[in-house]
């Protein structure tokens, strides 16, 4: 049985050798992968897709793991130093969730100094940013309501905003200035870092009298008590950083980690050395990779498609991570930044990844499920395209080629 379809793909080979019309080659090419096993017949289409024209003035690196079966499905320049964009949100996910575990919380406190005397602090308020991206108006009006639940109707001292958990550079290294960037301050609220200004006015609002309005920057001091302290988890912090590709919240993520080390103020050096310790634990340390921020929006950042996915594989036996990963990821079809993407094919509903895109740059990695049930992660980095959408339906197709029975 197993000689006669040899022979048989040899005549349709032969066969497809000599065809003249494109509707001859289509069929002769359905017709080997028909005939082809698993996975014999993904790597025959990938090598089609391999022939595609935007490949002819752009490059691509792309690798796919069978994680199943614990093998190489397919690669091609996975050792390529290249530009990840968005993708890079993975490796900061990932670090992160080895570093600080899925029960990790972003807070931001408020604590007073001196004493209440007749409803009156005479004492300073400090307002303590550990860099929460979702500290919003609910948690605001928490704080408020915390200086009321102490009697305090008169502040006679300061506002002070403790700003010691990073350094001050409000943009990463390699962001371009005509982007709409995020200013990283670890105290904001809905992104807006004046935010002494919005709590006085809320104070204010609510009844609470200033001798006069002195606010400033300082540090903690030993003596401080606290007030209040609102949080957020790393689920409902990976959600907005991922599904929609949230570059202040991945920012937020990664300076978590250089604050971890003891680092204060924590720097972006501080979070990629972090970063580095599990490029090497997973086995890729000696080759030349540069981390510059979170989000992937440096033009310095550099990664490989075969390190994108060490830390996919890496995720994947690791429970405590991938319990908090994979939910976070965008949907083919469903949600997030994909929701427009590979609908009525094989991997709607089925691919989970990260998409990446800055300009001449489109990436996409992540996991799918093939059609034999075995479990597939993969990284595809587009270089040199013009417009994305070229490099998203290559993508697209490759997923459906992984999916497709």
């Amino acid at each position: 049985m197993r000689r006669l379809k040899i022979l048989f793909l040899l005549l349709v080979v032969s066969v497809c050798a000599m065809a003249q019309t494109e509707e001859l080659d289509t069929l002769c090419a359905d017709t080997v992968e028909v005939a082809l096993p698993w996975p014999q017949n993904i790597q025959y289409r990938l090598d089609s897709l391999m022939q595609s024209k935007l490949l002819e003035t752009s490059m691509v690196g792309m690798v796919v793991y069978d994680l199943t079966a614990d093998s190489i499905l397919y690669k091609v320049n996975e050792r390529q130093t290249l530009r990840p964009a968005s993708t890079m949100k993975l490796v900061t996910a990932i670090t992160a969730l080895d570093r600080l575990g899925g029960s990790y919380q972003f807070r931001t406190q408020l604590y007073y100094t001196g004493n209440i005397e007749n409803n009156t602090l005479n004492g300073d308020l400090y307002c303590v940013g550990g860099f929460d991206p979702a500290f919003n108006g609910d948690d605001l009006r928490a704080f408020v309501e915390s200086v009321h639940q102490m009697g305090i109707d008169t502040i006679c001292g300061r506002v002070v905003a403790d700003l010691s958990m990073k350094d001050a550079d409000l943009l990463g290294e390699g962001w371009c200035w005509d982007d709409d960037n995020p200013k990283l301050s670890p105290l904001s609220i809905g992104r807006d870092i004046e935010f002494l200004d919005r709590f006085v006015k809320k104070l204010s609002e609510d009844s609470i009298f200033f001798a006069s309005i002195r606010l400033s920057n300082g540090s903690l001091p030993g003596d401080a008590r606290i007030l209040c302290t609102r949080t957020h988890t790393m689920d409902q912090i990976l959600q907005r950083m991922m599904k929609v590709s949230d570059n202040f919240y991945a920012e937020a993520m990664f300076y978590q980690l250089g604050a971890a080390i003891g680092r204060r103020p924590a720097r972006a050096k501080d979070a990629a050395s972090v970063v580095k310790q599990l490029i090497q634990k997973v086995g890729n340390g000696k080759n030349p990779y540069r981390v510059a921020d979170g989000s992937g929006l440096s033009l310095y950042n550099y990664v490989t498609p075969e390190l994108e996915l060490r830390l996919l594989r890496y995720a994947y036996r690791n429970s405590n991570i991938y319990q908090h990963l994979l939910p976070s990821l965008p949907i083919a079809g469903v949600d997030g930044t994909l929701k427009t993407r590979m609908k009525g094919t094989f991997a709607e509903d089925n691919v989970k990844a990260k998409t990446g895109t800055v300009t001449g740059v489109s990436a996409l990695a992540g996991y799918c499920t093939a059609a034999n049930g075995h479990q597939l992660c993969f990284s595809i980095m587009n270089q040199g395209i013009m417009k994305s959408d070229p490099g998203r339906n290559f993508q697209d197709q490759v997923c459906n080629a992984l999916c497709a029975p």
